[in-house]
């Protein structure tokens, strides 16, 4: 494509009417959780794989973490070498969270199948923070309480010996075991180290390389959309370009992305005590949340929740996430176990947030402990969340 276009995947070009919601991953098709099953087999075997992947005796898949496509689309200019990449965009799975959605990619399967449904997981009566793999209100380790390799046992490639790049704090972590198990994992510590792991990976003969790169979502989540976002997606560009550089013409580079994200800032909406005296235990994500009803009253906490957030967005009980297929055509009972009873999920800008939990001062009286600010976020189903990048071009080395 010369210009990124802001369109989906049917094809209808963005800006050209209101753009849909709730917008479904394409688990049939087009999805993020398809794209090594298409690598790993015949090379026509998908229409929507971009050309030169099809066409590649080797192969690099680059997940850029948090590079929406219409946030792309929006930058255009600031990334002349991605804008010349074939491809489009592709739908991410539910919910847009990175945990979900990397484990997604590297297993081939949709979240109903791996179980990694949430960034927070109710598991035995408390709530597992699937990125940092910590639990409970004191947030502790898991890993030994809440073992990696058995909350998810899908292999990676399919058991296949592809190699991973990516981050060397994250060798070892919780959530890099529970959907890396096994996988020759090679760490860096600068962006600028990534493209020579890369490049002696594919020199060494290996037909296909897994390398990740998180820039977006953290300056997302922290600056939000502006300058430092922009400077961020010229930042990739470079990369894609550095990645190109050093791989030679018989090889192809395929940029995808887990989820997009949304400016949400401080429109945060705390979950009100009604709904709170209805749910046992709260868990998911801002943009995804999930209640999880007291014994018998999942009835009483719909009503509730659809009165009080109805406008803001869907408020859906469980049974609609599987008649609809949000996690997939085949849901685990392992996965539907850690589903709650009631799912909010917004199309407006806006965040589900708990009450913060209170600190004791010193003197025995208590305030509120101020939370971390999220400026950007995602979670939801909307377009500018789900749909993702899936695009390629040739190394350029000489």
């Amino acid at each position: 494509m010369d210009t990124l276009t802001a369109r989906h995947p049917s094809g209808r070009a963005g800006g050209t009417e209101p753009a849909p919601f709730p917008v479904l991953p394409d688990y049939r098709g087009a999805c993020l959780s398809n794209v090594v099953p298409a690598l790993l087999g015949p090379p026509d075997a998908c229409a929507w794989m971009p050309a030169p992947v099809r066409e590649a005796k080797a192969v690099v898949l680059l997940l850029v973490d948090g590079m929406g496509w219409e946030q792309l689309c929006g930058r255009a200019k600031l990334t002349p070498v991605l804008s010349a990449m074939e491809g489009g965009p592709i739908t991410t799975v539910a919910p847009t969270t990175t945990t979900t959605a990397l484990t997604s990619l590297v297993t081939g399967s949709a979240p109903g199948e791996h179980g990694l449904i949430g960034y927070q997981l109710a598991v035995g009566g408390q709530v597992l923070n699937t990125l940092r793999w910590t639990a409970g209100t004191k947030r502790a380790d898991a890993r030994k309480s809440i073992v990696p390799e058995q909350m998810q046992t899908r292999p990676a490639f399919f058991g296949r010996r592809v190699p991973a790049v990516g981050r060397s704090e994250f060798v070892g972590t919780g959530f890099t075991r529970a959907h890396l198990d096994g996988v020759d994992y090679r760490g860096y510590k600068l962006t600028s180290s990534l493209a020579v792991e890369v490049r002696m990976l594919v020199d060494a003969g290996a037909p296909l390389v897994y390398a990740y790169y998180d820039g977006p979502d953290r300056i997302g989540h922290e600056y939000g959309f502006g300058p430092h976002l922009d400077a961020e997606y010229a930042e990739v560009d470079r990369l894609v370009a550095q990645l190109l550089a050093v791989l030679p013409p018989e090889a192809a580079l395929l940029v995808v992305s887990d989820h997009g994200q949304v400016m949400v800032g401080d429109a945060k909406i705390e979950l009100a005590r009604e709904v709170r005296a209805l749910s046992a235990v709260v868990s998911g994500e801002a943009r995804f949340r999930w209640l999880h009803a007291r014994p018998g009253r999942a009835p009483d906490l719909l009503a509730a929740a659809e009165g009080l957030y109805g406008q803001h967005g869907l408020v859906v009980g469980q049974q609609q996430v599987l008649d609809e297929e949000w996690f997939g055509p085949v849901v685990s009972e392992q996965a539907r176990s850690r589903m709650g009873d009631v799912a909010l999920v917004p199309h407006e800008p806006v965040a589900f947030v708990e009450p913060p939990s209170p600190t004791k001062k010193s003197s025995g009286t208590t305030k509120k402990k101020p939370p971390f600010q999220l400026l950007g976020r995602h979670g939801s189903l909307t377009s500018a969340e789900v749909l993702v990048p899936c695009v390629a071009a040739f190394g350029t080395r000489t």
